[in-house]
């Protein structure tokens, strides 16, 4: 088998195309053969060693493919199935991973193989954080950063469908028309405000009365927080999904007092989907919203799996509209 490995942490240059001994399943376990492999910023965390791994280590958490061969006991699965995965996986930047079949969720014909491996770990992701962590509920004001993100664009389709009148932040017209196409009410431009932490929340507030929003759901990080914070209204809540613009440092959990007894989360979208019930519920919802037209899943770039380097560019670079695949 063929597989994208990191062989040390750091940047781009470190990602290696390898001949690897095709893997054989073990109890609990599922090979599968990978039709394509999403590309996330966990990939990067995980490439840079921001989380904790052995290397050399095969990248990539998310994919879509069929079955080659299950373990000796596993009976949730049989060669053939057309399955996707978030998590669990030996690594799916390769053209064979294992994958632990608890992880495994079938695929409908409905749904493409495409779509499925991109809207695993964004969808969930998206799914869990407008449904579990802060609940949108009609009449709402949500703002969401990186509106033409991948995760961007689900969570706003979510919430718009939820009742919530949607405020994204983009860093470009063509990004802004994004965003409103998936159902934001407001659009912010960053480009277009001068010092972030301050202009921004002003611009919210002044687009909701000068209350704030309910939530904001905040996947930028380091950048964005300070101005996420000062956007809340009071007992609002802020969802730290992620870091795009790196790690925001400690916080005195005073400040939630000061901004007006908000509420800060740090939430994982593992364990929203877990346990497999859990898991099963949110990815049915995900397929039947997609199979019914209901949730338009964005793929902007595909690349070949020897070009995960460059795929990892384009992301960090903020050169993505939506989903990037590697094809294997």
């Amino acid at each position: 088998m063929r597989a994208i490995r990191a062989q040390r942490p750091g940047g781009t240059e470190v990602l290696r195309l390898e001949d690897l001994d095709d893997p054989h399943p073990g109890p609990g376990e599922v090979l599968v053969a990978v039709e394509a492999a999403g590309v996330n910023f966990i990939d990067v965390y995980h490439r840079e060693g921001i989380y904790p791994g052995q290397f050399p280590r095969v990248l990539g958490v998310e994919g879509a493919g069929r079955v080659l061969e299950t373990g000796p006991d596993v009976d949730l699965h049989a060669v053939g199935d057309r399955v996707a995965w978030a998590g669990g996986s030996t690594g799916s930047y390769a053209t064979r991973t294992l994958v632990a079949a608890e992880q495994l969720v079938p695929v409908p014909e409905a749904v493409g193989t495409d779509v499925a491996a991109a809207v695993m770990l964004q969808g969930l992701t998206a799914h869990a954080l407008a449904t579990g962590v802060f609940p949108v509920e009609p009449g709402q004001d949500v703002l969401v950063h990186a509106g033409a993100g991948g995760v961007g664009l689900l969570l706003t389709q979510i919430a718009a469908a939820r009742g919530a009148r949607v405020l994204t932040t983009v860093s470009s017209e063509a990004k802004a028309r994004l965003s409103r196409a998936a159902g934001a009410s407001e659009v912010i431009r960053y480009d277009e405000l001068g010092d972030l932490t301050s202009e921004l929340p002003e611009r919210v507030r002044s687009l909701t009365g000068g209350a704030g929003v309910h939530t904001v759901f905040d996947g930028v990080g380091r950048a964005t927080f300070d101005a996420s914070l000062a956007a809340l209204r009071r007992r609002g809540g802020l969802a730290l999904f992620g870091a795009a613009s790196g790690q925001v440092p400690p916080v005195d959990p005073q400040r939630l007092n000061r901004a007006g007894s908000v509420f800060l989360t740090r939430p994982s979208v593992w364990d929203y989907v877990t346990p497999r019930e859990a898991l099963l519920e949110r990815t049915s919802a995900l397929f039947e919203l997609v199979a019914r037209g209901a949730l338009e899943v964005r793929v902007c770039a595909r690349f070949p799996l020897a070009e995960a380097a460059e795929a990892h560019l384009a992301l960090e670079g903020r050169a993505t509209t939506g989903k990037v695949l590697l094809v294997p």
